[in-house]
């Protein structure tokens, strides 16, 4: 702009209202701020349209079960046992391992889906469950898997159970349990509150609760919730908290 152009300009300026200027400059303000905001939207759809929900520390749980980062059931590595702790039918024909974070709270959404697929199949359907603590953003996780295991000692695999119920009702999630309270808890579920601290105390269980989460890891789990489902050979990779309508309708498909 010359300068003659430029004088013009704010000779027309000076000349409006004090108002005008005043609502223009907000007006202003207010398209530079929805350009903005526009572009990191942008971005952020971009960037995170791949059905990947990053949980910190490298863990990440996985929205969509087509994502391409699922392994295929050849290179599943999973195996259950009599050791196992399960809901449902023993000898089921289609069995759900999942592999869990009592800190996570996607595990937290997902546990009460889970619960819904045992009531609805009963012996159909055998759910086992083995822990998966991602410790470098749980710190707590490991802990309470093992606390989880103690209740287990006690109470067999209706203590164990009514552990991890109860953990899930009373925990904010995302290590906001305090673990003084794990005790309590033990004894709210009906177990000998002192024999499960010197079983806590202990530190017996915690090899127990990272072989779990090697064998996650062998089965593909990179995040929390992960669940394989397995009917005979078949092997397929679950990894979020999937709702209830989709897992109903592998299951469906398995019975067939």
């Amino acid at each position: 702009m010359d300068e003659r152009k430029q004088g013009s300009f704010q000779e027309s300026l000076a000349k409006l209202p004090a108002k005008t200027l005043f609502l223009g400059g907000i007006a202003s303000g207010v398209l530079v701020l929805c350009t903005v905001g526009f572009f990191i939207m942008l971005g952020i759809f971009l960037g995170g349209n791949s059905g990947t929900l990053k949980t910190g520390g490298g863990a990440g749980v996985v929205a969509d079960p087509s994502d391409p980062t699922l392994p295929d059931d050849a290179n599943i590595e999973l195996t259950v046992t009599d050791d196992d702790w399960y809901r449902g039918g023993k000898n089921a024909d289609v069995t759900i391992v999942e592999f869990s974070d009592l800190e996570c709270p996607f595990c937290k959404t997902f546990h009460p889906t889970m619960q819904q697929v045992v009531d609805e199949y009963g012996d159909k359907v055998k759910w086992v469950y083995r822990h998966f603590p991602l410790t470098s953003i749980h710190s707590k996780a490991q802990k309470e898997a093992e606390a989880a295991e103690c209740a287990g000692e006690l109470g067999g695999n209706t203590g164990f159970w009514s552990y991890i119920d109860r953990v899930y009702e009373v925990t904010p999630s995302n290590n906001g349990l305090d673990l003084a309270k794990l005790p309590e808890i033990a004894q709210e579920i009906g177990l000998n509150k002192q024999k499960f601290e010197t079983c806590l105390n202990s530190g017996k269980y915690a090899k127990k609760v990272q072989a779990d989460a090697q064998s996650g890891v062998a089965a593909g789990a990179r995040g929390t919730p992960y669940s394989v489902i397995i009917a005979g050979d078949q092997k397929i990779p679950l990894s979020g908290a999937m709702p209830f309508a989709q897992i109903k309708s592998a299951i469906d498909s398995l019975l067939q």
